[in-house]
């Protein structure tokens, strides 16, 4: 018989789906969501994505009742609830914080109380700032952030003490974290706040980086969604895709479909706790191939993209995934390929209403000094 599983932010992108894949394995599921305006609209209603058979509670993260009532009679715990984003992570400090860590503490204080059988917390890439870097003699390098001076020079390689040009390489759980803006220090703070709990009081916890996610369900008018959905609301509205520095920074784009897989495999997997895990696709691409990618699956191929030479504050030039643990220890394989995963999310894109906000986040960010050039 299937266990009874809390999704923490289920009503959420990566939320829903994890819950349609649990639905579809025999798990009944329960969502704690607050429908955050900025994700599902002023009306704040339930999503018409989100599986009927969800049982949607909607409360606060933060709320201690509204936390424990979600909880009662459950046997698992996805937390997927958190306020999203790099760049507005900096100039929204406190918001960010008390979602992400204080949400945390309220969960993580109600579970010391109440135990499940296990906990999955979605963590992030962005832990790692730069990804893994190699020399010249292929040694590895571990990096810190591009200096200011360097950046406004529209210098956006990686470069090592004398200056030598270091060259990018799979990033593995093993790469020290490097926390360059408040998201990632929340996401890090979140992930070991699971970890340590769950040692301590005895249930199992795993923690799961997720790489740049895409796919259905993504919140179009949400300036601070992934690179892909930002990418197809400027796109669909008639509007150039903007593209800071020189559009050659390299990521990794992974379906939701698969990240969903993930998720379910992790529930299952016996080894996988106390442990992270590098959730992508295994594949690099730089940004502005993605772009032009999602603007030929649009029909869009006359737009192209704006190169801004700018640059904003907590960016990264290079980081792709080393999915080798996921593998080994979680049976996880991606089956999506990016070509497949741009034709789906396209063919969802065709009946949506997208209100582009874009240009307001931009001009918020520069109000604030967290974009150069």
């Amino acid at each position: 018989m299937g266990k009874q599983i809390l999704v923490t932010g289920g009503a959420g992108f990566i939320g829903s789906h994890v819950c349609h894949e649990l639905l579809r394995h025999g798990h009944r599921v329960r969502a704690l969501d607050n429908l955050f305006e900025q994700v599902h609209g002023a009306g704040r209603k339930r999503p018409r994505y989100l599986d009927p058979q969800v049982e949607l509670e909607t409360g606060d993260i933060r709320n201690a009742v509204d936390v424990r009532k979600a909880l009662r009679g459950v046997d698992m715990v996805f937390h997927f609830a958190s306020a999203v984003g790099v760049g507005q992570s900096m100039y929204q400090v406190q918001d960010y914080v008390s979602i992400n860590n204080l949400g945390t503490s309220v969960l993580l204080q109600a579970l010391i109380e109440k135990p499940v059988e296990r906990l999955i917390v979605a963590s992030s890439m962005s832990i790692y700032g730069e990804g893994l870097y190699k020399a010249p003699d292929g040694t590895p390098r571990v990096v810190g952030e591009r200096c200011i001076y360097q950046l406004r020079a529209q210098d956006w390689q990686v470069r090592d003490a004398s200056g030598e040009e270091l060259a990018p390489i799979p990033t593995p759980e093993t790469k020290p974290p490097n926390l360059s803006s408040i998201y990632a220090l929340n996401k890090y703070d979140q992930e070991r706040m699971c970890l340590l709990i769950s040692r301590a009081y005895g249930f199992s916890a795993t923690a799961l980086r997720f790489f740049n996610v895409y796919g259905p369900n993504q919140a179009l008018s949400n300036p601070y969604t992934g690179v892909l959905a930002i990418f197809a609301s400027r796109l669909l509205n008639g509007q150039r895709p903007v593209i800071f520095e020189d559009g050659l920074q390299q990521r990794d784009f992974v379906s939701v479909y698969d990240v969903a897989r993930a998720c379910r495999l992790a529930l299952e997997a016996r080894d996988a706790d106390g442990k992270a895990f590098n959730i992508g696709s295994g594949r690099r691409y730089p940004i502005r191939t993605i772009a032009q990618r999602m603007a030929a699956a649009l029909g869009k191929e006359h737009i192209r993209p704006e190169v801004t030479g700018k640059y904003r504050v907590g960016d990264i030039r290079h980081c792709f995934a080393d999915i080798t643990l996921a593998r080994e220890v979680l049976g996880y394989k991606p089956q999506v390929t990016l070509e497949d995963g741009l034709v789906d999310l396209a063919q969802w894109l065709e009946k949506q209403v997208i209100q582009e906000r874009v240009p307001d986040a931009r001009t918020e960010l520069a109000v604030r000094c967290l974009m150069v050039g």
